[in-house]
């Protein structure tokens, strides 16, 4: 086996068609990264929901820089580690010397830090460890801060040196707790492999989406659509809020899915004439129309298909 193997990279993330790191991390394009940072987390969750993308989300965290107005958003280098044991302390410190890492002793954390660069985010699965699993603190957070300028990391484990890592703005490192202690008895046995943080599964090159809600991976093959998505979420929220102000429709007609026809074209009035919706002119309502001839939308095929929630006009059938 092999750390931060590109063949191994490309290979599982075979959806992703774009640009490619040298490493072979998908790359998704910095002004795709910046849109879905002016996302809510609510935006950036239903494509991968209508994809059934179900397990790429895990709350739970604390965050070194709460005072941040935008979430963290980048592309994920992902790390997975496990609790020590001889032999395989031996065999991976003997691949990481095979690859030409330097330095003694336990220095996983280092070697992965230094390889970062701009707008990556450091996801690590330290299997929860608080004491002894402290994998950040003031030195390494500001290695990160230099090689990333403005990503950070998520770590299902421990941090330490919170008062120095609270001083660095630009970033912020999302973590489950804190402990004095240093960092020991750990093995890394993965380097930009599947990563799991919680119930959530991360790939290299996914984006992170980080705010403090939680923390969301985004498929990089999904990226733009997401963005496409989260823009006309935020369209339609801005119109209807403002509908409901003036009296025009109430929340149930607004909370309809699929919108009939003569909403959209409300909505494409209101678009083209509002300096609300100016915002929004870019954005194609093709599909939207097409879901109002049909009456069915994604949001209802994901959401009806999936549950036993029995939609009010159907109730009298099982009184039949």
């Amino acid at each position: 086996m092999q750390f931060n193997n590109r063949e191994d990279i490309i290979q599982i993330t075979p959806l992703w068609k774009g640009e490619r790191f040298p490493d072979g991390r998908p790359k998704v394009p910095d002004e795709v990264l910046d849109k879905i940072r002016n996302l809510a987390l609510e935006e950036v969750w239903e494509i991968c929901y209508y994809e059934h993308y179900d397990y790429q989300f895990q709350n739970g965290f604390r965050h070194t820089n709460p005072k941040m107005s935008k979430p963290t958003v980048g592309r994920a280098v992902t790390t997975s580690f496990v609790p020590i044991r001889l032999d395989l302390e031996v065999a991976m410190k003997k691949q990481c010397k095979d690859q030409g890492f330097k330095g003694d002793r336990a220095m996983y954390n280092i070697w992965v830090v230094d390889n970062l660069v701009e707008h990556d985010v450091w996801v690590i699965d330290l299997f929860d460890k608080c004491k002894y699993g402290t994998i950040i603190g003031g030195n390494l957070g500001t290695t990160i801060k230099r090689n990333t300028k403005d990503g950070g990391a998520v770590v299902w484990g421990a941090v330490r040196d919170l008062g120095q890592l609270a001083e660095m703005e630009e970033i912020n490192v999302f973590y489950r707790d804190t402990d004095p202690t240093p960092l020991r008895d750990h093995v890394m046995i993965s380097v930009n492999g599947p990563t799991r943080i919680g119930n959530a599964v991360c790939l290299p090159g996914d984006v992170v989406y980080a705010c403090e809600a939680g923390v969301y991976f985004i498929p990089p093959h999904l990226a733009m659509r997401v963005v496409e998505q989260g823009e006309k979420t935020k369209c339609k929220d801005a119109f209807g809020f403002q509908r409901i102000r003036e009296g025009v429709y109430n929340g149930k007609q607004i909370d309809t899915f699929p919108w009939p026809k003569e909403m959209l074209d409300d909505l494409q009035n209101w678009i083209q004439n509002d300096p609300n919706g100016a915002p929004y002119r870019h954005l194609n309502w093709d599909v939207e129309y097409e879901e109002a001839r049909t009456g069915l939308s994604a949001f209802n095929k994901r959401h009806w298909g999936d549950t036993q929630m029995v939609p009010l006009n159907e109730v009298d059938k099982y009184y039949e």
